[in-house]
């Protein structure tokens, strides 16, 4: 089918080359060819976007290509086939944070992944190999924005030779081995782009044709000399180099160095322009110091770069042609659209352990699929979402088997186990708080079945200690055995009459085995048997209150669902935990009890606008009078105007609805950081007997406050109300959006 699309093209071509010929003067046929050189500058590169939508206006084809860095993707682009206009409306729609970070979006993380990210809310995972902790080359490893170019350039995917591009093209980036610029003019266009622009330090280097590739601004950030060699008559130079610091404002070591590396930069950029001819064209838009990560303003860098081309448009006009000539031009730059090929093959080459059958059920993508750019982007989110490798790309390719899509997934240097790490504080001013550090170890690939190793552990007011082997099975590796042990430790309280007896301290330490299967990749349902023992000691309170020893053993069914587009301030979504357990006496347990946990939670948004409805519940089905079976209310949405932990007994239930409005930018909100005001209605009891459960009964309480979504997770701020004028403050680090019962 490629080959078909190129015989098209190449008619389209000789069809457009014969109408100019019959049509146009014999100053038409020597058009000097026009080479076009954009420059780097991160956000600031920006203006080329103006300047190509103003060549347009004016009517000036462009022959050749050569860019670097910012200029790479702007030029890249447009020499695949994307106008001026269509690229000012991906530049300023651009979710530019997310484009320049690894953080796949929630909806392609696997479930256990977004298990991770809900207990440890800490934005840091550190490798660790060999017992020691490895960082990686670079703070982004440019997942997201290789994706993105790869959709961008996908109807030129095919295309190996970039002379072959719609305009013949080149990008240029750094060896680091060397120190020599690395011109690229076949091969990987998404990638020769990807790699023009990997900033060392941020971007991780890229590893090109046996060369480790960095930003191409260090050593050729405006090369005219590549253009020149393109065979061009005239060449329009575009320099968007951020300008030097005057003395007064070199006032800190990082602008020191900041200034340093532009002289280093400039001092090329002087040679290059120096060497430009008087017929050519050098083109300064007026960006001042315009941060070179300053995307959000990118529109008002579109229009410096119109302004620009305006001050030499005067020097261009030589340069336009005719209408129809022109038309012509901009027809023969789109890509022929032969329609949808199907896929052929769909191949994986990894360096992890997984089985490639397991890769192929994560990706989704299959034999016979019609080759979709977005729904092949889709199965590399899929699998990078498994975070066992630092990069996965695809390529779309064409051999004796037909047209299929290439997988290519690396494994991290830093190692493929790793650790996260979360904080939880929760204080309500009035005596009761609580402290905890917590950190989870993952050992991944342990075998070609994707089995994991993970232990958890928690110091501080509540204690844990518990592991977990995963082992995936079955055809597509959706079914699972997870035997797990663990001991932990936990506070609570024990109420008479709704007064505060005794603060219990409650230790168990449990064996089991659990077989479950994957729900696609939101959620799990689990079953197993375990057995245990535990023990309740007094810590402070009334002395008449028992304390005791007792026996764990039962059997439990586990359904959990995640659809949140966020962990902690869910814009959509469902979260649900619904547990049945069975303690059984032949199991080890003390007595036969059965107890049913519930907790739902869905959330809707419109412009900066949430509201979430939650409902949870936890009852017992026999009298039980062993306060380890107990469940705690009271505290930040959990009844909030009551202290934590105000309430507890064998049936609990709360519900509530919660608004939060996000404060400022819709990407960053204030203070750089997304700052959320919002207010909560709740109700909610305890209850001793379910025959004691009414709406009679129930507290109505609620809650005003302030949410922020930081690195250590989400803080909040809240001053609860219940009613009887029941008042109490809370300061919240770490917690989940809505209440979880145990």
């Amino acid at each position: 089918m490629h080959a078909i699309r190129e015989i098209l093209a190449a008619i389209a071509v000789l069809t457009a080359l014969l109408l100019l010929a019959g049509g146009a003067s014999a100053a038409d046929n020597e058009r000097l060819k026009v080479g076009l050189v954009l420059g780097g500058g991160g956000a600031r590169g920006a203006a080329h976007i103006g300047v190509l939508k103003e060549l347009e206006r004016l009517q000036i084809p462009i022959d050749a290509i050569a860019g670097t860095s910012m200029g790479a993707i702007v030029g890249g682009l447009y020499a695949a086939g994307t106008s001026a206009d269509e690229l000012e409306q991906i530049v300023l729609s651009l979710d530019w944070a997310e484009a320049m970070s690894d953080s796949p979006q929630r909806r392609h993380l696997s479930f256990r992944r977004k298990q991770d990210d809900v207990r440890y809310p800490v934005d840091l995972k550190l490798g660790v190999r060999d017992g020691e902790l490895i960082l990686p080359m670079g703070l982004v490893q440019g997942q997201n924005l290789d994706i993105l170019l790869r959709e961008l350039t996908a109807e030129v995917a095919h295309i190996s030779d970039f002379d072959a591009l719609p305009i013949p093209f080149r990008a240029v980036a750094t060896n680091i081995e060397t120190g020599e610029a690395h011109v690229m003019a076949s091969g990987d266009l998404a990638l020769a782009i990807r790699a023009s622009m990997s900033v060392p330090g941020f971007f991780a280097p890229t590893r090109l044709d046996g060369k480790v590739l960095v930003d191409g601004g260090l050593v050729a950030n405006l090369p005219i000399d590549v253009v020149r060699s393109m065979d061009v008559d005239i060449v329009i130079a575009v320099d968007v180099e951020f300008p030097l610091y005057q003395p007064e404002e070199l006032q800190s070591a990082p602008v020191i160095a900041e200034q340093v590396l532009t002289i280093l930069m400039r001092r090329e950029t002087l040679r290059q322009i120096e060497n430009l001819q008087p017929d050519d064209t050098l083109i300064r838009p007026e960006l001042g110091t315009f941060a070179s990560t300053d995307f959000g303003n990118a529109e008002l860098a579109v229009g410096l770069g119109v302004e620009a081309v305006g001050r030499v448009e005067d020097s261009l006009q030589s340069l336009a042609v005719s209408d129809s000539e022109f038309a012509m031009y901009m027809a023969m730059r789109k890509p022929m659209d032969t329609g949808k090929e199907r896929l052929e093959f769909v191949d994986f080459v990894h360096d992890g352990r997984f089985a490639t059958e397991f890769l192929a059920a994560r990706a989704g993508v299959f034999v016979g699929d019609v080759l979709d750019p977005s729904a092949l982007a889709e199965g590399a989110n899929r699998l990078y979402g498994l975070e066992m490798y630092a990069h996965v790309s695809y390529r779309v390719v064409e051999d004796e088997r037909g047209v299929g899509v290439k997988y290519t997934a690396s494994s991290k240097r830093w190692g493929s186990n790793f650790l996260n790490v979360g904080v939880g504080l929760q204080d309500d001013f009035d005596g009761t708080s609580s402290f905890n550090l917590s950190a989870r170890l993952t050992k991944t690939g342990i075998n070609d079945r994707g089995a994991e190793w993970r232990t958890d552990a928690q110091l501080g007011t509540d204690l844990l200690l518990q592991s977990e082997f995963y082992q995936p099975y079955g055809s597509q590796l959706k079914f699972f055995i997870a035997p797990h042990i663990g001991w932990q430790q936990r506070n609570l309280n024990v109420f008479e009459q709704q007064q505060n007896k005794a603060r219990m301290r409650v230790s168990e330490a449990e064996i089991g085995i659990d077989i479950g299967t994957e729900i696609f990749n939101v959620g799990e349902f689990r079953a197993g048997v375990y057995s245990g023992s535990g023990d309740v000691r007094r810590k402070i309170g009334d002395p008449l209150v028992p304390e005791y020893s007792y026996g764990r053993g039962g059997v439990f069914g586990l359904l959990r669902v995640d659809t949140f587009d966020a962990p902690r301030f869910p814009r959509k979504g469902v979260g649900l935990n619904l547990k049945w357990d069975m303690s059984r006496i032949g199991l080890g347990a003390d007595a036969d009890l059965d107890k049913l946990d519930f907790d739902v939670l869905a959330a809707w948004s419109k412009n900066k606008n949430t509201l979430a409805l939650g409902l949870s519940y936890a009852t017992t089905f026999d009298v039980v009078d062993q306060v380890q079976e107990y469940t705690q209310l009271g505290g930040f949405l959990r009844l909030s105007g009551l202290n934590i932990g105000a309430l507890s007994g064998p049936h609990a239930g709360v519900g509530h609805l919660v608004y939060y409005r996000l404060l400022g930018d819709s990407a960053r909100g204030l203070f750089d950081v997304p700052v959320y005001v919002g207010g909560s209605l709740e109700a909610g009891n305890v209850w001793q007997d379910q025959s004691d459960i009414s709406f009679e009964s129930l507290i109505a309480s609620g809650s005003v406050f302030l949410g922020f979504d930081t690195f250590f997770g989400a803080i909040y701020v809240a001053a609860g109300f219940a009613e009887g004028g029941e008042q109490a403050y809370y300061l919240s680090i770490g917690s989940a959006l809505g209440p979880e019962l145990r």
